[in-house]
């Protein structure tokens, strides 16, 4: 299973390209849609758009795996955010992939096993898992790449479940 991770943004969008297979992690690709602070802002959400357009064509995920918002006491930025999350699902949607949400608070469980973990504990051990020598930069890159792997793993306990349902 291919899983696409994104870290939605509109200064920076992170993304990261995994394939799973059975307990094991075969990193793709990763890496950022950035957009400069001084363009316009519905031209930053048109190159979002297209970056991501050009990514799901490019390496044709099964899933995607998306950060799911959290409003802090920005709203302006809050706002903006929700825009440049749209844009991003929107050709995810065109192609027909499923997605899923989760929380930075789920992503930190899953990954670290404690909801209240410091990035820096969460990125170190995506670069583990992952059989890394750095962790992915920039920041956001790390996040998504997180989010496949959230995925992955969420994938993988509804098997085992079922399986136990049986």
């Amino acid at each position: 299973m291919r899983i696409m991770g994104i870290d939605p943004g509109y200064a920076i969008v992170g993304y990261g390209f995994l394939d799973y297979n059975g307990n094991s992690f075969s990193v793709v690709n990763f890496g950022a849609v950035t957009t400069p602070a001084d363009m316009p802002f519905e031209r930053r959400l048109l190159a979002i758009y297209d970056d991501i357009r050009t990514l799901l064509q490019c390496y044709k995920p099964d899933v995607v795996s998306i950060e799911k918002l959290f409003f802090n006491t920005n709203q302006k930025t809050g706002i903006d955010v929700a825009q440049a999350r749209g844009v991003t699902l929107l050709p995810i949607i065109q192609a027909g992939v499923p997605f899923y949400e989760y929380t930075p608070l789920q992503v930190k469980s899953s990954i670290t096993g404690y909801g209240r973990a410091e990035k820096q504990q969460v990125q170190e051990l995506v670069r583990t898992i992952l059989h890394l020598k750095e962790v992915p930069k920039p920041d956001d890159t790390a996040d998504a790449v997180a989010l496949a792997i959230t995925h992955a793993y969420s994938v993988n306990t509804r098997r085992i479940m079922a399986q136990a349902d049986r």
